[in-house]
């Protein structure tokens, strides 16, 4: 597959905190027989990797989804490095009893981090579920003592802890909390080989990075690990394939990261894929062509990501 024949539409998306240190998504929205697609990689990515991201562009924009399972898919929502007042605000206005916290973000504390992650365990009560995402920020000694200091507030799970396989390796014996692995696989070149070197408990999959919805599925079926479906910062177009692939999974164990919508200052589509009762229904959004107009980027911006995907399309090509 190419991108001759489709729609390539650069919008630039503001976003309501800065996240993963950006303040919004550039993305190209791609429209094909089967539908619309997102190619949305973080800027620092090079053509090698967001080859992978457009792979799953294509799919959505040639390719139907695979039969789904559910007609909703639970969802945690995400809070970003704010301050402990406004993470408890964003936990009850969602309504999702499941939370993930980010931890670790440049520039902050650890005493910063814990007085969130407090927070947020008040707002949710004492049955609601809480993981924390740390986006490789820690060594081996920080995590064991800063998971140690954190398992107070009953963590389900601590995500990407450490940068490397082998230091996740080295960390699962020494907490008491599983050890789920995002940037780990999603940026290896064989995912295969973070189960093999038993660095995980749960896999973190996204569709964008790991090639598209078939690539998911297949990925989680011959893991044997349990997997969450999560997100890449993507608008709702870009949610819907995440969506798909959650709702095509045999088994949910738990709540996917799916509910990041609202983290943007504005969506692309008028009904976005929001949460209610911590459920998002099955839909796929399109994109509203008013705001597709509003959302376009200077020209040498829309130029760059432009050039950015034909990039990414030429490196497939030669493949």
């Amino acid at each position: 597959m190419t991108l001759d024949g489709l729609e390539l539409h650069p919008v630039r998306v503001p976003m309501t905190v800065r996240f993963r240190q950006v303040d919004h998504r550039d993305v190209v929205l791609v429209r094909g027989p089967a539908g619309w697609g997102e190619f949305s990689p973080f800027p620092e990515y090079p053509p090698t990797v967001t080859a992978r991201w457009l792979e799953a562009t294509l799919e959505a924009a040639h390719r139907p989804w695979p039969p789904a399972r559910r007609r909703a898919v639970p969802v945690n929502v995400t809070v970003p490095a704010v301050g402990p007042d406004q993470a408890a605000d964003i936990v009850r206005a969602s309504g999702c009893g499941t939370a993930k916290v980010k931890v670790a973000e440049p520039g902050g504390s650890f005493e910063e981090d814990r007085a969130r992650v407090a927070a947020v365990r008040e707002a949710l009560g004492p049955d609601g579920r809480l993981r924390i995402d740390v986006n490789g920020a820690w060594t081996v000694d920080e995590a064991t003592k800063n998971i140690d200091a954190l398992t107070v507030f009953d963590l389900e799970y601590v995500e990407q802890p450490c940068a490397t396989l082998d230091e996740l390796a080295r960390l699962r014996p020494r907490i008491p909390v599983p050890v789920a692995v995002d940037e780990s696989i999603r940026t290896a070149d064989d995912p295969a080989e973070v189960v093999a070197r038993a660095a995980a408990d749960v896999l973190v999959l996204k569709v964008q990075p790991l090639g598209g919805v078939a690539s998911v599925l297949k990925l989680a079926a011959e893991s044997g690990v349990p997997v969450v479906i999560s997100s890449a910062l993507e608008t709702s177009v870009g949610l819907a394939a995440g969506l798909a692939a959650a709702a095509a999974m045999p088994e949910l164990r738990f709540a996917c990261g799916l509910a990041t919508a609202s983290l943007l200052a504005v969506d692309v589509v008028s009904d976005p894929l929001l949460p209610s009762g911590g459920m998002i229904e099955l839909r796929r959004p399109e994109p509203d062509p008013d705001r597709l107009a509003a959302l376009r980027p200077p020209s040498d911006v829309a130029e760059a990501l432009l050039r950015r995907i034909r990039e990414a399309a030429a490196v497939l090509e030669r493949r």
